[in-house]
């Protein structure tokens, strides 16, 4: 059986008390309690936790893959590499990124050298770069237009991707997991974000899915226990 920390047994007791009392907590409340229980050395995430409804009318399975552009950024830092033409590589280092080449990066990824979180990559470069999607494809890594890693506008995508944009994507069971912020956040920005993250996910909703998209919603910190948001 798995031991449970002390500092562990203190954040399910007081989960636990709620529930004894019944008290249903707002998401302020919620959001004041997981900042309380983050008493780790280092700056937890908050994060949400959601099922969605995948069920639809006609074909298959909603398959969901998307970006959210936080309105207070997510706290996460990416180590962001660009893959572009060598006349933009200039560009590219002047943008911020971490890594940046041309064909000189092709190499590096063709020899497993990933030392990067985040791919970005210009359109003339995907022709090149395809062939190591099986490389790149399993990590994440592979750029995508739909998730705007493919890009003519090099210093705006490493701004965002160094910022606030978190990718998501569902499960074959429905199950969709992300960021919020840090610890270290404000409630009110943590809420903003929060809000900012749930309408967005409404609007991806196709008609052919009838009835509720989102079926449950939780937060939690890194190191925390989970709480149920209410309804919206």
């Amino acid at each position: 059986m798995r031991k449970r920390s002390k500092r562990y047994k203190n954040i399910l007791k007081i989960k636990e008390e709620n529930k004894k009392n019944n008290k249903k907590m707002s998401l302020k409340e919620i959001l004041e309690t997981l900042k309380k229980n983050s008493n780790t050395k280092f700056d937890e995430s908050i994060d949400v936790s959601l099922k969605i409804n995948l069920k639809q009318s006609k074909g298959g399975d909603l398959s969901l893959r998307t970006i959210i552009n936080l309105p207070n950024g997510s706290g996460k830092k990416n180590r962001i590499a660009v893959l572009c033409e060598p006349d933009k590589i200039e560009i590219a280092k002047k943008s911020g990124a971490d890594v940046y080449g041309s064909e000189d990066l092709i190499e590096k990824i063709a020899a497993g050298k990933l030392n990067f979180t985040k791919l970005i990559c210009t359109p003339p470069m995907m022709s090149k770069i395809g062939k190591h999607g099986k490389v790149l494809g399993p990590k994440g890594l592979m750029p995508n237009p739909k998730l705007g890693t493919v890009t003519t506008d090099i210093n705006k995508t490493v701004n965002d991707m160094k910022t606030g944009i978190v990718e998501i994507r569902n499960d074959k069971d429905g199950n969709l997991a992300s960021t919020i912020g840090r610890k270290s956040f404000s409630v009110e920005k943590l809420e903003e974000n929060y809000n900012f993250f749930i309408e967005h996910l409404k609007k991806e909703k196709p008609n052919t899915i009838k009835g509720e998209f989102i079926k449950n919603i939780f937060l939690s910190s890194t190191m925390g226990v989970s709480y149920k948001v209410g309804a919206r």
